[in-house]
């Protein structure tokens, strides 16, 4: 069991979540778990709310439950893209496939010339529509516009002001330390191998200082930004599922710990990734013979309860739970790693603010946002596109303490000031889209990525976009069409959204920026019929 300190209660929100049970496949293997009721394999922008369990088929066994993933279908062809010769043609063509393929909902389309300066298609393109994912595109621009494609993120370890050094004191601190936030969504797997990698660093350099205790207490300063971990408009059923974790300036793992399980020396053992003094665990695991088993973690106001059985012969397993409070949640994980380094904290772990004149001991440097963008972008991940969003905003928040509020007011700033759009068409609640009271128009979105376009920041923009038929959210659509390899655009799908925004080049070259958005119950259609539009416009010729 892990020391740790306190254990917040769980929001009301979070309890439906609070149980999450898990069948696992005898082979072991962490792409196989089918998860019940709370846990939803849903990444705003890309599929829809769906219970794990309908995408799996069952056998049972006398010891265990068997999950096998469905084959995965084949990439689905795309019915109907036309090869116009002109803009009449094109008109006519795409609203027959928005009036003839879409049975009901509200279909939004703005394609305009980048070339030529002209636009060649609206359908809607004026009326407030939710964007889903393609909000992200949004989020990218604005931290691109306030930080540049090069910035890098730092969160730094202090301690308080002494005459003497650590050294000088024989490594002890007469004081406390601080864990200082600065809004760095890139703490992740994602971008280092190991969760624990972030804090084992900055404990390493830590104790590379040399300091060996610490007398005073843990404190962990995430003042950047506010205390509102959930935007408003996120769906309570969300609330459980790691693309709807919680908000914090001092993040880590994107705000979820997986909680690993294997057998090891005759007895099951559970361990938490990454490690954290944060949060209690309790494991009441049995192993028993075979393979596979069945897991419950239930996250309690006292930490983890981990029961079930797991098999001898079974591989190590690993699925993840949303953390209630992310700042302590990390301020545990640098508690861990310090006292791995050899590093005692006589006090405690608790919130607090950085004092002005603390001597910073230690720093972990983000990779530069390039990278964060392209892995938020291609991946749809929401937690990234939430902290960028707010960073942006920091510099003109009130007291320098960004928040959703700061986010959409530095957001209008934006529009309005430099792209010349009315920032009355667009009102967001978060920077990632999954809010449902997430609005904006067509014609706003296109006239963002014309600004894009032409900015000097527009190649990281365009990099961290998809390509059709061959990266990440589009690699199974548009495939063998004239938009594969060409068509770069951020997807966007909840259960009652279906979005596509970004660039396309024509046949002859022209260059397009173009914003499809569908809300309704249609999607499917909606979606075939967004492959087949952005294959025409790839198809396209002006005469």
């Amino acid at each position: 069991m892990h020391r740790s300190v306190s254990w917040p209660t769980a929001p009301r929100a979070m309890a439906v979540a609070a149980l999450a049970i898990l069948l696992l496949a005898p082979s072991g293997d962490p792409s196989e778990l089918a998860v019940a009721a709370v846990r939803r394999e849903l990444s705003v922008g890309h599929v829809g709310v769906v219970e794990a369990q309908s995408r799996t088929r069952r056998s049972r066994t006398r010891r265990t439950t068997r999950v096998v993933r469905a084959a995965r279908p084949a990439a689905a062809p795309v019915i109907g893209w036309t090869s116009p010769r002109g803009t009449s043609e094109l008109s006519a063509d795409f609203s027959s496939m928005i009036n003839n393929r879409v049975r009901s909902g509200k279909f939004g389309v703005m394609v305009v010339s980048l070339t030529r300066g002209d636009t060649l298609f609206a359908h809607e393109a004026g009326d407030m529509m939710q964007p889903a994912s393609t909000m992200k595109l949004y989020s990218t621009a604005v931290a691109l516009d306030r930080f540049g494609p090069e910035h890098v993120f730092s969160t730094d370890v202090l301690r308080d002001a002494s005459r003497d050094s650590a050294a000088a004191a024989g490594g002890v601190v007469n004081g406390n330390i601080y864990l200082r936030a600065d809004g760095d969504p890139s703490m992740t797997s994602r971008f280092w191998k190991d969760p624990n990698y972030p804090m084992t660093t900055l404990a390493r350099a830590v104790a590379a200082a040399g300091i060996k205790r610490v007398t005073g207490d843990l404190i962990y300063d995430a003042t950047a930004f506010d205390d509102q971990k959930i935007p408003d408009g996120w769906k309570t059923k969300y609330l459980g599922a790691a693309y709807a974790a919680r908000v914090s300036a001092l993040s880590l793992n994107e705000n979820v710990v997986w909680v690993a399980v294997r057998p090891e020396g005759g007895s099951a053992h559970v361990e938490l990734e990454p490690a954290s003094t944060a949060i209690p665990l309790t494991n009441n695991v049995r192993l028993v013979r075979g393979s596979g088993g069945r897991i419950i973690a239930r996250q309690t106001n006292d930490g983890i309860v981990v029961s079930g059985t797991i098999g001898s012969n079974s591989g190590p397993l690993r699925y993840s739970l949303v953390v209630p409070d992310p700042a302590m949640f990390t301020a545990g994980a640098l508690q861990a790693a310090l006292k791995s380094a050899g590093v005692t904290v006589d006090g405690t772990v608790k919130p607090g603010k950085t004092p002005a004149g603390a001597t910073k001991v230690a720093a972990f440097a983000s990779p530069p946002l390039s990278q964060i963008i392209s892995e938020m972008n291609r991946e749809s991940i929401n937690v990234v596109a939430e902290l960028l969003f707010r960073d942006a905003a920091r510099a003109s928040a009130p007291g320098g303490q960004s928040s959703a509020d700061a986010g959409l007011a530095n957001l209008r700033e934006f529009l309005s000031k430099k792209v010349g759009v009315d920032p009355a068409t667009i009102n967001v609640s978060d920077g990632s889209g999954l809010s449902t009271l997430d609005s904006l128009t067509p014609r706003n979105m296109v006239h963002l990525l014309s600004y894009a376009h032409r900015g000097p920041w527009s190649s990281a923009f365009h990099g961290s976009l998809p390509v059709a038929g061959e990266s990440e959210l589009l690699r199974r659509r548009m495939r063998s069409t004239p938009a594969q390899g060409n068509l770069h655009a951020k997807t966007g799908t909840t259960d009652t959204v279906i979005g596509l925004g970004g660039y396309v080049t024509a046949k002859d070259g022209e260059i397009m920026a173009f914003s499809f958005i569908y809300n309704g119950t249609d999607r499917w259609n909606a979606k075939a019929t967004m492959d087949a539009m952005g294959a025409t416009l790839a198809n396209f010729v002006r005469e």
